[in-house]
Protein backbone atom coordinates (compact mmCIF):
# COMPACT_ATOMS: atom_id res chain seq x y z
CA UNK A 1 0.00 0.00 0.00
CA UNK A 2 2.61 2.60 1.06
CA UNK A 3 4.70 1.46 -2.24
CA UNK A 4 1.44 2.60 -4.15
CA UNK A 5 0.50 5.91 -2.35
CA UNK A 6 4.75 6.71 -3.46
CA UNK A 7 4.16 5.89 -6.81
CA UNK A 8 1.30 8.00 -7.28
CA UNK A 9 2.59 10.55 -5.77
CA UNK A 10 6.07 10.64 -8.08
CA UNK A 11 3.00 10.03 -10.65
CA UNK A 12 1.03 13.53 -9.83
CA UNK A 13 4.50 15.52 -9.01
CA UNK A 14 5.50 14.89 -12.44
CA UNK A 15 2.16 15.32 -14.02
CA UNK A 16 2.16 19.27 -12.92
CA UNK A 17 5.72 19.56 -13.02
CA UNK A 18 5.61 20.28 -16.69
CA UNK A 19 3.60 23.11 -15.98
CA UNK A 20 6.05 24.85 -13.89
CA UNK A 21 8.17 26.16 -16.67
CA UNK A 22 4.76 27.50 -18.58
CA UNK A 23 3.60 29.31 -15.19
CA UNK A 24 6.61 31.37 -14.33
CA UNK A 25 5.43 33.41 -17.44
CA UNK A 26 2.37 34.24 -15.79
CA UNK A 27 4.14 35.70 -13.05
CA UNK A 28 4.66 39.25 -14.90
CA UNK A 29 1.24 39.02 -16.76
CA UNK A 30 -1.91 39.96 -14.82
CA UNK A 31 -3.99 39.97 -17.70
CA UNK A 32 -2.88 36.28 -18.60
CA UNK A 33 -2.96 35.21 -15.39
CA UNK A 34 -6.96 37.02 -14.61
CA UNK A 35 -7.58 35.14 -18.11
CA UNK A 36 -6.82 31.80 -16.33
CA UNK A 37 -8.02 31.87 -13.66
CA UNK A 38 -11.77 32.48 -14.78
CA UNK A 39 -11.13 29.60 -17.09
CA UNK A 40 -10.03 27.58 -14.27
CA UNK A 41 -13.40 28.86 -12.29
CA UNK A 42 -15.36 28.21 -14.77
CA UNK A 43 -14.43 24.93 -15.50
CA UNK A 44 -14.97 23.60 -11.90
CA UNK A 45 -18.04 25.12 -11.81
CA UNK A 46 -19.26 22.52 -14.47
CA UNK A 47 -17.73 19.95 -12.80
CA UNK A 48 -18.51 20.92 -8.80
CA UNK A 49 -19.59 17.58 -8.70
CA UNK A 50 -16.27 15.49 -9.27
CA UNK A 51 -14.61 18.15 -7.35
CA UNK A 52 -16.21 17.66 -4.27
CA UNK A 53 -13.54 16.04 -2.16
CA UNK A 54 -11.40 19.26 -3.32
CA UNK A 55 -13.94 22.04 -3.53
CA UNK A 56 -13.65 24.48 -0.50
CA UNK A 57 -9.57 24.46 -0.80
CA UNK A 58 -9.97 25.04 -4.42
CA UNK A 59 -12.21 27.79 -3.81
CA UNK A 60 -9.60 28.86 -1.55
CA UNK A 61 -6.62 27.93 -4.07
CA UNK A 62 -8.50 30.86 -6.43
CA UNK A 63 -9.07 33.32 -4.22
CA UNK A 64 -5.95 33.91 -2.96
CA UNK A 65 -4.74 33.72 -6.69
CA UNK A 66 -7.44 36.39 -7.61
CA UNK A 67 -5.96 38.51 -4.29
CA UNK A 68 -2.25 38.00 -5.61
CA UNK A 69 -3.52 39.21 -8.88
CA UNK A 70 -5.04 42.13 -7.69
CA UNK A 71 -1.84 43.16 -5.48
CA UNK A 72 -3.74 42.81 -2.14
CA UNK A 73 -2.51 40.00 -0.97
CA UNK A 74 1.44 39.54 -1.06
CA UNK A 75 2.56 37.30 1.61
CA UNK A 76 2.55 33.88 -0.22
CA UNK A 77 5.76 33.33 -1.56
CA UNK A 78 6.39 32.92 -5.31
CA UNK A 79 7.30 29.20 -4.90
CA UNK A 80 3.54 28.69 -4.12
CA UNK A 81 2.28 31.07 -6.70
CA UNK A 82 3.99 29.16 -9.06
CA UNK A 83 2.57 26.04 -7.45
CA UNK A 84 -0.85 27.19 -7.68
CA UNK A 85 -0.61 28.60 -11.33
CA UNK A 86 1.13 24.86 -12.29
CA UNK A 87 -1.88 23.24 -10.90
CA UNK A 88 -4.35 25.65 -12.52
CA UNK A 89 -2.95 25.39 -15.70
CA UNK A 90 -3.16 21.48 -15.32
CA UNK A 91 -6.81 21.62 -14.40
CA UNK A 92 -7.57 23.70 -17.43
CA UNK A 93 -5.73 21.80 -19.69
CA UNK A 94 -8.70 19.21 -21.51
CA UNK A 95 -5.37 16.70 -22.30
CA UNK A 96 -3.56 15.13 -19.12
CA UNK A 97 -2.29 12.41 -17.72
CA UNK A 98 -6.87 11.10 -17.82
CA UNK A 99 -8.04 12.89 -20.78
CA UNK A 100 -11.20 14.68 -18.80
CA UNK A 101 -13.57 13.91 -21.93
CA UNK A 102 -13.17 9.91 -20.27
CA UNK A 103 -16.46 9.91 -18.43
CA UNK A 104 -15.99 9.05 -14.36
CA UNK A 105 -12.08 9.22 -14.86
CA UNK A 106 -11.15 12.32 -16.49
CA UNK A 107 -11.26 14.42 -13.01
CA UNK A 108 -9.70 12.22 -11.26
CA UNK A 109 -5.79 12.95 -11.87
CA UNK A 110 -7.04 16.64 -11.83
CA UNK A 111 -8.93 16.34 -8.16
CA UNK A 112 -5.40 14.64 -7.02
CA UNK A 113 -3.02 16.73 -8.39
CA UNK A 114 -4.97 19.54 -6.84
CA UNK A 115 -4.73 17.60 -3.56
CA UNK A 116 -1.31 16.99 -4.05
CA UNK A 117 -0.44 20.82 -4.39
CA UNK A 118 -2.92 21.96 -1.79
CA UNK A 119 -0.19 19.69 0.60
CA UNK A 120 2.80 21.51 -0.52
CA UNK A 121 1.00 24.81 -0.10
CA UNK A 122 -1.06 24.36 2.93
CA UNK A 123 0.58 26.61 5.47
CA UNK A 124 0.39 29.23 2.60
CA UNK A 125 -3.09 28.77 2.18
CA UNK A 126 -4.07 29.04 5.62
CA UNK A 127 -2.02 32.35 6.32
CA UNK A 128 -4.23 33.56 2.86
CA UNK A 129 -7.14 32.40 4.92
CA UNK A 130 -6.46 33.90 8.57
CA UNK A 131 -5.62 37.22 6.59
CA UNK A 132 -8.94 37.37 4.33
CA UNK A 133 -10.89 36.61 7.60
CA UNK A 134 -8.77 39.74 9.52
CA UNK A 135 -10.35 41.92 5.97
CA UNK A 136 -13.58 40.65 6.67
CA UNK A 137 -13.84 41.61 10.52
CA UNK A 138 -11.76 45.14 9.50
CA UNK A 139 -14.96 45.93 7.42
CA UNK A 140 -17.38 44.39 9.52
CA UNK A 141 -15.96 46.04 12.62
Amino acid sequence: MFGRRKKDKEHYEQGYKEYETQAKEYLHDKGKAEGLLNQAIAKATTKKGALDDVWERLQLLFEAFRSWIKGDYRSIPTRSIITIIATILYFVNPIDLIPDFIVGLGLVDDAAVIAFAMKQINNDLDSFKEWKEKQQNTINA
